[in-house]
């Protein structure tokens, strides 16, 4: 089965699937027909998750290898946040936890954390190592195509 993501509707509170390549466009609620956001937030993704999301996804993709014990990925983390709501409906931030799937981060050939890929049209464009401000992570997601705003 193809990812979905669940969004709660903020009216009715019923839950709605949202494929991966409408993660970043504005919808309707299934029962209420209220206006669902884009995702504005960083999507956690696992190995089932991951590559369909870069695959199928319409927007830029700005992907965060990190650990919880990494001090400079949860310094990081905030900017990380702050650029997902920011660049919401123009690209899409997921998260890869890379303890709970070191099988992404040897995938991708990542040696140390915090790492970011940016994909577009669902081939890798650019790749950063070390903490980035928000302005940055946004320059990379405009450079590879996110609308700017």
């Amino acid at each position: 089965m193809a990812f979905q993501n669940l969004s709660v509707c903020p009216s009715c509170r019923k839950t709605n699937r949202v494929p991966a390549k409408h993660l970043a466009d504005t919808g309707r609620c299934g029962s209420c027909k209220a206006r669902l956001a884009p995702v504005s937030e960083p999507i956690a993704v696992d190995s089932n998750s991951l590559l369909p999301i870069i695959q199928e996804a319409a927007v830029p993709i700005l992907v965060d290898f990190w650990a919880p014990w990494c001090g400079p990925c949860l310094a990081a983390a905030p900017e990380v946040e702050a650029v997902a709501k920011e660049m919401a409906g123009r690209a899409l931030v997921l998260k890869v936890d890379t303890q709970e799937h070191p099988e992404l981060a040897e995938l991708y050939q990542i040696q140390s954390i915090p790492y970011f890929l940016v994909f577009r049209g669902g081939k890798q464009f650019s790749q950063s190592t070390g903490a980035a401000d928000r302005w940055e992570m946004r320059l990379w997601l405009e450079r590879a195509g996110a609308r700017m705003d």
